[in-house]
């Protein structure tokens, strides 16, 4: 029996659901311009309608969904702290892992933890940088940080500026932080169309930089059509004042999917969202809006890709990916919505906004992505929570296939997908809507996994730490690391 086939778990049926479904109709009607894939620095709010409202406020009373903020969580999950927003007060989005410290982005910077007791993580500098969405990674004693919105120069004063004015500036930004308390900027790369998320190949001399950005115009001066590739940045580690753009491949010879009126109800492709590599096993997959790629990095300076796949009739926005620790599978993610309406019930369904799990089979260049089954969480989610599949960690649980991941107001949600063809969720942790009214922005962004806690970097409530108790992944805890990047898939083999 599938998920979605059981009754939900703490949740009844909601009702309609007709403004959320309504809003994800207008997104794939309207195409690209229309989607903004994750929010932007205002969380996005719609009133729902007074007969949804009356649903949400019954469902909260008969204990069919967590009341308004209020924390509900599997019986082998814990919540062992949060540190709301301090003065960086922008959207909260990814995170990456050094040592005893995370580093969390924000739509207005980044916030550097220390989390040397993860029950008790304390905040040891904040950066005041705006420029969404400030996707963030490591590597040393250099941060990135990507640069998604026009701005007026490329220094961390910048104000928004339109893309259409040559002079304005995204893309990438390179921070020293051997001083945790102190991180200097010390580098910035101007890249096409910005910077919406960024992986790393890290080698011992230099730090590769795959940058995904989407969404060009004939009126933007610096990001123009056909934008069907990926910038690669060379940051030599000993002088990252030298980082440059070294080449951008195409990986869509013929333009990647069309889009509508093609393909009705999925993102035309003109970029990347997001990219995984996989340095030991030399590879990388990417999520690119209309499609997903498995590709060959061994020579990172020069992707090259292997497969290709679409799911026009299921996918909107193929936004993430992740691999397993063999590297024999890959977990793409659907975005629907951009991941500001509410997908996570009954009408929209199990297949919508959902993962897609893919075995990679074959050798070298004859290696391909073969479809296996869709995951969504089981538990409904009221009419004015957004919820959709978003950033997802493995858990290197010995000789199984586990994913932490969040959903955005549909909480964390950690999943065993073993079997490829009956995944299923073995725990989970979620907040109540932030709202009984009103259709709003929130939830987890980022939910990770690093020696032996999960870490949720929620939009609205700041850093959540998280413990799971489970004889299926108790193997996991004795995993450690000494830095992590998500994109960056360690070799746990």
């Amino acid at each position: 029996m599938k998920p979605w086939e059981r009754p939900p778990q703490r949740r009844g049926y909601l009702g309609a659901a007709v403004a959320a479904f309504g809003l994800v109709a207008t997104l794939l009607a309207a195409g690209p311009a229309a989607a903004t894939p994750d929010p932007g620095d205002t969380p996005h709010r719609e009133r729902v309608t007074q007969g949804q409202q009356s649903q949400v406020r019954e469902a909260i009373e008969n204990g069919d969904i967590p009341g308004v903020d209020e924390i509900v969580h599997s019986d082998n999950v814990s919540h062992l702290a949060n540190i709301p927003k301090q003065d960086i007060k922008g959207t909260n989005s990814d995170l990456a892992f050094q040592g005893r410290y995370a580093f969390a982005g924000n739509y207005d910077g980044f916030v550097i933890y220390d989390i040397s007791r993860p029950s008790k993580p304390k905040i040891v500098s904040q950066v005041l940088c705006p420029g969404a969405q400030n996707d963030v990674s490591v590597s040393g004693d250099l941060l990135f940080l990507s640069t998604d919105s026009s701005r007026s120069d490329n220094s961390c004063n910048s104000t928004t500026q339109p893309a259409t004015e040559k002079s304005s500036w995204e893309g990438m930004k390179v921070f020293d932080i051997s001083d945790k308390r102190n991180p200097v900027y010390v580098a910035a790369v101007e890249t096409a169309c910005g910077s919406h998320t960024h992986t790393l190949v890290p080698e011992r001399k230099d730090v590769y930089i795959y940058v995904s950005s989407y969404a060009p115009s004939d009126t933007f001066p610096d990001c123009q059509p056909p934008h069907d590739g990926i910038s690669v940045i060379k940051v030599p580690r000993k002088a990252p004042e030298k980082a440059a753009v070294i080449d951008f491949p195409v990986l869509f010879p013929d333009g990647g999917n069309p889009g509508p009126p093609a393909n009705p109800g999925v993102i035309e492709t003109t970029g990347c969202h997001d990219l995984t590599t996989f340095p030991a096993l030399k590879l990388a997959a990417g999520a690119c809006m209309g499609d997903g790629i498995l590709l060959d990095i061994a020579d990172p300076a020069k992707p090259r890709v292997i497969d290709r796949v679409q799911d026009n009739a299921n996918f909107n926005f193929w936004h993430s990916a992740t691999f397993n620790e063999r590297g024999t599978k890959v977990v793409f993610t659907d975005e629907l919505g951009g991941g500001g309406a509410a997908t996570c019930n009954a009408e929209v369904g199990p297949h919508h906004g959902a993962d897609g799990i893919y075995d990679i089979v074959g050798k070298g260049d004859k290696r391909k992505l073969v479809f296996r089954s869709y995951y969504k969480i089981p538990r409904y989610q009221a009419d004015t929570e957004n919820c959709v599949a978003h950033n997802a960690s493995l858990i290197p649980a010995k000789g199984r296939d586990i994913l932490v991941q969040a959903w955005y107001q549909g909480g964390v949600s950690i999943w065993d997908f073993t079997d490829s063809d009956r995944p299923k969720e073995i725990g989970y942790f979620e907040r109540g809507p932030l709202s009984a009214d009103k259709l709003g922005g929130g939830g987890s962004w980022s939910a990770y996994y690093y020696n032996g806690y999960i870490y949720s970097n929620d939009i609205a409530k700041g850093l959540d730490v998280l413990k799971i108790d489970d004889r299926r992944t108790d193997s996991a805890a004795s995993v450690r690391l000494g830095e992590l990047n998500v994109q960056t898939q360690p070799d746990y083999r």
